[in-house]
């Protein structure tokens, strides 16, 4: 890969989501809401009427989803995820009375208040499951979520990702998450000469979710630093496995030694922040600010107790600029109408298992 011209690092950050995993891990007050019983009756209120009418989940509005008291609280939490610490943990859902259906209504209108729900794959899911279907990350048309394997830390492609606990594996699966500006600070301080090479264009494979007349590849920078904000994308298995097509930028050695970095510091316990997400647990995480990850798990043997959890992608409205390269992964970079993926055929939906 050719060296492009860079001129000075982007300075040190020192912003809200700029912080240590042990220091967070203290202050779980600040990041943890319990949702009260009135919250609650108002989202199985809002659900229920939903599922009674028939409509159709995939366009519903904030309009049709009315929250009167938590959704004051769910605006607060938006600005706290793009400008403050970039995560939160909704907790107390009792989603063991819930089916299926009811459950996945519940988080979709809930995001609703937070941002526009997004395609997470080329089949145009909305509403995603993540659950082990026996693939393997070696396969290259296979996204790790769809395994049972340590993830590494990564972003995803839209703005703001949010997981519903329905079910937990019977060991393991812990969720990670680790401040990029935190990882961003350490390189700048021990290795600049590394830190030199993420801020340039870097080859990112698509696994097989190709849009139209798009390399099967992304050339996105490990961080942009664009109109004052410093701005993460990263998978370290999707980058390695780009190296497979023989157009694609090659790796130097530098290169190696610099994303190797980069994950040690991501999976340092000093950095990042543990948590084991409960039955009924909402988290969300502001994918330019953060990365997260799970850890490998060995599920159920009963089908019905396997490791299940609901997935959100979501632009949100108010959030910072990106430079135009996203658009290349995100279909567009305007600010509420960005992200996801979406390649020839895609129609949006919501699948339901059951």
């Amino acid at each position: 890969m050719e060296k492009q011209t860079q001129g000075p690092l982007p300075p040190e950050q020192h912003i809200a989501s700029t912080w240590y995993g042990p220091d967070m891990a203290s202050r779980q007050d600040e990041w943890i809401m319990q949702l009260g019983a009135q919250e609650i009756a108002e989202l199985e209120a809002a659900a229920e009427s939903i599922l009674a009418s028939g409509h159709n989940i995939a366009s519903l509005t904030v309009e049709s989803f009315p929250l009167p008291q938590l959704g004051p609280k769910l605006n607060l939490l938006r600005k706290e995820l793009i400008q403050g610490r970039g995560f939160a943990l909704l907790r107390g859902l009792p989603v063991a009375k819930y089916d299926e259906r009811k459950a996945g209504t519940i988080f979709y209108g809930l995001g609703l208040h937070l941002g526009l729900p997004r395609s997470q794959n080329a089949m145009g899911h909305t509403l995603g499951h993540v659950r082990d279907l026996g693939m393997k990350s070696g396969d290259p048309n296979v996204r790790i979520y769809q395994t049972n394997e340590r993830q590494t830390f990564h972003t995803d492609s839209c703005d703001v990702v949010g997981l519903l606990c329905l079910k937990k594996a019977k060991t393991g699966g812990a969720s990670l998450l680790v401040s990029a500006s935190t990882i961003f600070n350490e390189m700048h301080k021990q290795r600049p000469d590394l830190l030199e090479l993420l801020l340039q264009p870097i080859a990112t494979d698509r696994r097989g979710e190709v849009p139209e007349g798009m390399l099967p590849y992304l050339l996105i920078p490990v961080f942009s630093f664009y109109k004052g904000f410093l701005t993460i994308f990263y998978q370290r298995q999707y980058i390695d496995s780009a190296q497979r097509f023989e157009d694609a930028p090659r790796l130097t050695p530098k290169h190696v030694e610099a994303l190797d970095m980069f994950d040690q510091l991501a999976n340092d316990p000093k950095l990042n922040l543990s948590m084991e997400l409960e039955p009924g647990d909402m988290q969300f995480v502001y994918n330019h600010g953060l990365l997260h990850d799970r850890t490998g798990f060995q599920d159920w043997d009963e089908p019905k107790e396997k490791r299940h959890l609901l997935r959100l992608w979501l632009s949100i409205p108010g959030d910072r600029p990106l430079p135009e390269v996203f658009a290349s992964r995100y279909g567009s970079i305007e600010i509420g109408n960005r992200g996801g993926v979406i390649v020839k055929g895609t129609t949006l939906t919501i699948p339901w298992t059951s």
